[in-house]
């Protein structure tokens, strides 16, 4: 398989909820996958991403500000529980505007016909799924929502055969 790249936006805050159950559930965080909410993938091959496309995706996201949001809602796709983002628009609005960048690059190549912005917590099947949900609300019940802020969007590629940064992009505050 060729190697791959994408944008996503970094989680730290949720690490200490959902560190251990991401990597008991959701196999990519073995290959160096943080807990993250996706924005564009695929992207550019990494052998492509230089100083203009780094400079395309800065003109992509200049309008958009830091922003707070929580994550506490929990979600469902078949064989997949997520954590959804609230609010979610800054999120979509954030892949519309790099989508529009770069347009040859559809979200998940396309095969979706909305996106729904998430955190991955399990990656599995139904069972699978099932379980990581019952340890997850556990979890919500004992901390409640995790309060988080976007500062940045992170750039990571896998030509190593592992998912690795190799770039951020701050979001600007505007007065």
């Amino acid at each position: 398989m060729a190697a791959q790249s994408a944008i996503i936006i970094r989680v730290a805050e949720a690490e200490p909820v959902i560190g251990s159950l991401r990597e008991k559930f959701d196999h990519p965080v073995k290959l160096g996958v943080p807990a993250h909410i996706t924005v564009l993938y695929p992207f550019e091959p990494p052998e492509t991403i230089d100083d203009a496309i780094l400079r395309r995706v800065q003109r992509a996201v200049s309008e958009t500000k830091p922003f707070e949001f929580r994550l506490g809602t929990i979600g469902r796709f078949p064989g997949v529980l997520y954590l959804a983002p609230e609010p979610s628009a800054p999120f979509e609005e954030l892949t519309a505007r790099v989508t529009s960048e770069f347009p040859d690059f559809s979200p998940y190549e396309g095969q979706y016909e909305s996106i729904i912005p998430h955190m991955t917590i399990c990656f599995g099947d139904e069972g699978c799924a099932a379980d990581a949900q019952v340890q997850l609300l556990a979890r919500l019940d004992e901390t409640g929502p995790v309060l988080c802020r976007c500062r940045s969007l992170s750039g990571f590629e896998n030509s190593s055969g592992s998912w690795k940064e190799i770039y951020a992009i701050d979001l600007v505050a505007h007065d």
